[in-house]
């Protein structure tokens, strides 16, 4: 029996990167490096995303999306941030790839008809609201309530680390809705999707190492009035719903740390082919070139991992496994790439001009988020190797 492997991106895949590409071309390094100086979201990079059409690649068509696959969200994403604009441009949009994932799956036809087509042409922002200060990656942990009052639910309480907040108008929230119970503890909590009421929701934002052009808030929900028709799907069965967006989050931002390390790596050997030290370029020196290679080489199977993950979801087979082992590795590779972009450039690697120290602070926010490396450690030693459950 013979097998055939293509790892070459179709046509119409190429022509989403060759796209995409272009419009990023149109947001140079200054623009970058003044959003990352001055901070202030790229509200003209996500309009020129909206307005081509891109903020819906994986949206179904009949809500004004593209309705392609994450494949292509993938390539997207990559490009995005191998384009310079980093983790800066690629969390400026990604929460509109694969955020409303669960509205997608488990909302109403008239949620889905309310809910995703402004999102998609850009006229709605949506945050995404989980994590809170003392929960962690424990989920059935939060302590966010969603009291119900006829045709209500109010919600209070806190959330951390919630990306945009301060530009959205949206929000999506879970919440629990039941007491925990240790026998089912992610039981009884329930996902919102609605609006952001500021009178009831005070945004502040959390000062930060890098991705200063997206902002990182912490949450305080007094009274929050929520119309039941906003729940998503069954009262309680928020967890279960949230699990659906997992595997795909991995997998973007896996790319989107693909693509940073590649922009790194790219500048990285163009200075290392234009400095001269002693008479030659300090790139004919092994000590140089090794390490530039090695990144070259982690890069190119931290994408295949990608890829492989984001066809497995795809073709809606099991990928929890490939798609934590692509965000693990994406963020480490990603991460390596842009540290030794810093070394090869000595000195002027630690200088705002040459971007690459930018580089370096937004691989941070893939190797933090959406989920430490050591838990997925801790998965793969589980749920692939067979080992007993260490958390």
């Amino acid at each position: 029996m013979s097998v055939s492997l293509n790892f070459t991106p179709t046509d119409e895949q190429q022509a989403i990167v060759d796209q995409v590409a272009k419009l990023c071309s149109g947001f140079d390094d200054a623009y970058w490096l003044e959003k990352d100086r001055d901070g202030g979201y790229p509200h003209e990079f996500h309009k020129a995303f909206a307005e081509a059409g891109w903020l819906g690649i994986a949206m179904p068509e009949a809500y004004g999306g593209a309705g392609l696959g994450i494949t292509e969200a993938a390539l997207m994403m990559k490009t995005v941030a191998e384009s310079g604009a980093g983790f800066s441009g690629a969390s400026a949009i990604h929460m509109n790839i694969f955020g409303l994932n669960p509205v997608v799956v488990f909302g109403s036809d008239e949620q889905k008809q309310r809910c995703l087509p402004p999102l998609i042409q850009g006229r709605d922002k949506a945050c995404f609201a989980v994590t809170e200060p003392n929960a962690g990656l424990d989920t059935s942990r939060i302590k966010t309530k969603a009291v119900r009052e006829g045709d209500h639910y109010v919600i209070t309480g806190q959330k951390i680390w919630i990306s945009t907040a301060q530009v959205t108008n949206k929000i999506l929230i879970l919440a629990r809705t039941a007491a925990r119970s240790d026998a089912r503890p992610t039981d009884g909590l329930t996902l919102f999707y609605t609006d952001l009421d500021r009178e009831k929701v005070e945004v502040r934002e959390i000062e930060k190492m890098g991705r200063k052009a997206v902002d990182s808030n912490q949450l305080f929900i007094d009274d929050l009035r929520v119309p039941a028709g906003d729940r998503i799907g069954e009262e309680g069965k928020g967890f279960s719903y949230i699990l659906h967006g997992f595997n795909p989050e991995r997998i973007l931002i896996a790319a989107e740390a693909v693509g940073l390390g590649k922009a790194a790596l790219r500048r990285a050997a163009r200075y290392a082919g234009e400095r001269v030290v002693f008479d030659r370029p300090i790139g004919q020196n092994q000590g140089i070139q090794h390490p530039l290679a090695e990144r070259w080489i982690e890069l190119e199977a931290a994408e295949l991992l990608v890829l492989k993950a984001a066809t497995l979801y795809d073709q809606q087979k099991s990928c929890g496994a490939e798609a934590n082992a692509a965000k693990y590795f994406a963020a480490e590779a990603g991460f390596r790439a842009c540290e030794t972009a810093v070394l090869t450039h000595g000195g002027m690697g630690y200088a705002k001009e040459f971007h690459v120290e930018r580089y370096l602070r937004e691989a941070w926010v893939p190797r933090l988020a959406p989920v430490s490396p050591q838990l997925i450690l801790s998965f793969i030693a589980e749920k692939v190797l067979g080992l007993p459950k260490s958390y």
